[in-house]
């Protein structure tokens, strides 16, 4: 599989989820799951094709981990609407993949079939995947949270926000919380093969290396937000305010690290970036 067949696989797809979004809007579930599910299967052969032709899982360079989160997005989007059948989740994980599929197009960062020693161990595949999925789904659950305190605001403010199918309140912040739930458990068990990890490249579970630092931090956040629902389930405005936090965090873990001068002087986990 050659990178320059990439736009054409990522185009493919992206019509399909838009196709998706757009019977999702009409109440046309069954088209909607259809189109949405086959553009994934076209995006995921990509990605199948890469790791046969690189004879490695694509997941050594950023680039590589936002061709996953490109392809996990959706499908967070598509979990949301089949549970709850919430018609605009499909339209906004469409343009959030899409954008991570514009800065692969200008910047893929994807390069030879060598890894480093390290990397050549069995917990390196599930410890990414399980890593982007998890941000998926808690990028998923920061759409509802800037859903619920900026855009549905404007639009009940300009009297448009009474749609025949609006989902209250508590539903909403029901669907955040359930994917904050599976987000952080997903982050967990990504820490816990990560921290098997270390122990066997490297002789011990935890370093408090730059990046472990704020993967922790990340955890933390989102352990925060689920204590403070608990705590106070009707303070939900301060609790959507937590929840944008721990995905600053988040970022800061994924890629921000890389532009830190401590962790590019002192972390293993810097991403390669050329």
């Amino acid at each position: 599989m050659s990178w320059d067949l990439f736009i054409w696989f990522a185009l493919a797809a992206t019509v399909c989820w838009i196709a998706g979004a757009w019977f999702a809007w009409k109440d046309r579930s069954a088209a909607a799951n259809i189109s949405t599910g086959i553009g994934l299967l076209i995006f995921f052969a990509f990605i199948l094709g890469m790791w046969i032709t690189l004879e490695r899982p694509p997941m050594r360079t950023l680039g590589e981990t936002r061709l996953w989160y490109a392809f996990f997005v959706p499908v967070a989007g598509m979990i949301v609407y089949l549970r709850w059948r919430y018609k605009w989740i499909l339209s906004f994980s469409t343009i959030l993949a899409f954008v991570f599929i514009c800065v692969n197009l200008f910047k893929p960062e994807i390069h030879s079939k060598t890894m480093m020693p390290a990397l050549q161990s069995p917990w390196f595949a599930p410890h990414v995947i399980v890593y982007m999925f998890s941000y998926a789904m808690l990028g998923a659950a920061t759409l509802m949270a800037i859903w619920q305190l900026f855009i549905k605001r404007f639009l009940v403010k300009d009297g448009k926000g009474a749609g025949r199918n609006r989902t209250s309140a508590e539903t909403e912040m029901e669907i955040t919380d359930n994917l904050v739930y599976v987000g952080l458990a997903f982050l967990t068990f990504g820490m816990l093969f990560g921290a098997l990890w270390a122990k066997e490249a490297w002789g011990h579970y935890w370093s408090w290396d730059p990046k472990e630092t704020w993967a922790a931090a990340t955890w933390l956040s989102y352990l925060l937000y689920v204590h403070y629902r608990q705590a106070q389930p009707r303070k939900t405005e301060n609790a959507l305010w937590i929840l944008l936090g721990a995905f600053v965090c988040l970022q800061i873990c994924w890629w921000g690290i890389n532009y830190l001068p401590s962790a590019r002087a002192e972390s293993v986990h810097v991403y390669e970036m050329k």
